[in-house]
């Protein structure tokens, strides 16, 4: 009997020695450091509400390790100081993952604060999921082992939508407006940049950076869209600023075409679809009429919480990491980064790459336009009657970047 236990034990030291110990059945845990109040809890509030049913939905038998997976929020009032507490906090209490995305302004100190930590606490080293923050120094000169980014950067989007937008010959006169912080900032350096390359006999009539988060009133905004006879508008605006500019826009009945990063986020289809039929095109990873597992998802979502679901960035973080996991044959964060790096899998548009040199997902991107429901795209986005139709796919090929990436790697 003990010799069996010896060999039982030996047995077990050596699967833990090699890392072929099964993890099916462990619970990895995920801190979600988001703005959960302030001016964009509302889009941080549908954000734990989709991690939440998507680990759900893909825990267990459903992922690659058979782990289950947990997520628990912790409001940072998206600010980058309160950020980088409660990642102390996070650490304190055990958790070897964090996730964050509204606000490249708080995810370019978090991913640093993590790159510093884990070389400070070898063997308690934390892996930070982006899922969102679109800043393209993060995966350029402030790239870093422990950051992986699941959405397309703003560099890749810009290159995707001024693409498209070569062959809208109705674009003569542009105006951008934008959020006065690193994103807002760069969706207008990449414009013109693009702009130049693809519609070269367009032109740039206003560029506007305001306040984030700060603007109550984006009437004298618009007042100036108006007088510099623009006939189309480019922003990425998200959340409030979206929202408020959209309601500005109706109120002063300016009805001219929109190209955008996120339209489709909380509260701003309820003020498109106000305006009447407004013409607007979202360029993102994803469009509001998905079937099978992820059109499933996106229902059960809007059944439960009476909300949409449309950061489809969460259900390829998930499955990225049991594909990892897997792999690795470990839920160690360093052994798990190492088999995520130039992962392939499964995403929602088909094959992605988490790709090696930096730490950026290759994926496909849509165009999609705001449009009546019909019988051909039926998904009701926040109960407007209208939806984002898919128009145009654009390979990864299409949308992928160069880095300047020199990543500092762990020793082997």
């Amino acid at each position: 009997m003990k010799f069996a236990l010896r060999l039982a034990s030996a047995a077990i030291l050596a699967a833990i020695a090699t890392g072929a110990l099964a993890q099916k059945g462990e619970t990895v845990k995920i801190a979600m450091i988001e703005g959960l109040s302030g001016p964009f809890a509302n889009v941080g509030q549908n954000q734990l509400k989709s991690w939440q049913l998507v680990t759900d939905k893909l825990s267990g038998a459903k992922n690659a390790a058979g782990v289950k997976f947990e997520v628990v929020g912790m409001d940072s009032k998206s600010s980058p100081q309160e950020a980088l507490n409660l990642l102390k906090a996070a650490s304190d209490q055990g958790f070897r993952y964090v996730t964050q995305g509204n606000g490249s302004n708080v995810a370019v100190p978090l991913a640093d604060a993590v790159a510093k930590h884990n070389e400070r606490n070898p063997g308690k080293e934390i892996i930070y999921l982006n899922y969102a923050a679109v800043d393209p120094v993060l995966t350029n000169e402030k790239c870093s082992y422990s950051h992986f980014r699941l959405d397309a950067d703003t560099s890749m989007k810009m290159a995707a939508l001024t693409s498209f937008m070569k062959d809208q010959p109705k674009i003569s006169k542009v105006y951008l407006i934008n959020q006065n912080y690193s994103h807002g900032q760069q969706v207008s350096k990449y414009f013109k940049e693009g702009l130049a390359r693809n519609r070269p006999d367009a032109k740039i009539v206003g560029d506007d950076l305001h306040p984030l988060g700060q603007v109550k009133d984006f009437a004298p905004y618009v007042a100036k869209i108006k007088q510099s006879g623009a006939d189309t508008i480019v922003t990425g605006n998200w959340g409030q600023d979206m929202t408020l500019l959209i309601k500005a826009l109706n109120d002063s009945g300016l009805k001219i075409p929109i190209y955008a990063y996120y339209a489709g986020v909380s509260g701003t289809p309820t003020a498109l679809a106000s305006g009447g039929d407004l013409e607007v095109y979202q360029i993102a990873y994803n469009h509001s009429n998905y079937t099978g597992e992820l059109g499933t998802l996106m229902n059960e979502f809007k059944t439960k919480f009476g909300d949409d679901f449309y950061t489809f960035s969460i259900y390829n973080a998930i499955v990225m990491l049991g594909d990892a996991m897997a792999k690795a044959k470990s839920t160690d964060p360093m052994k798990v980064a190492a088999a995520v790096e130039g992962l392939k899998f499964k995403g929602f548009n088909g094959e992605s790459e988490m790709r090696k040199t930096d730490h950026q997902l290759q994926q496909g991107l849509w165009i999609s336009k705001w449009q009546k429901v019909d019988a051909k795209y039926k998904y009701n986005v926040e109960n407007t009657g209208y939806t984002f139709a898919p128009v145009k796919y654009l390979e990864p090929y299409i949308a992928s970047t160069p880095t300047s990436c020199e990543m500092k790697r762990p020793a082997p």
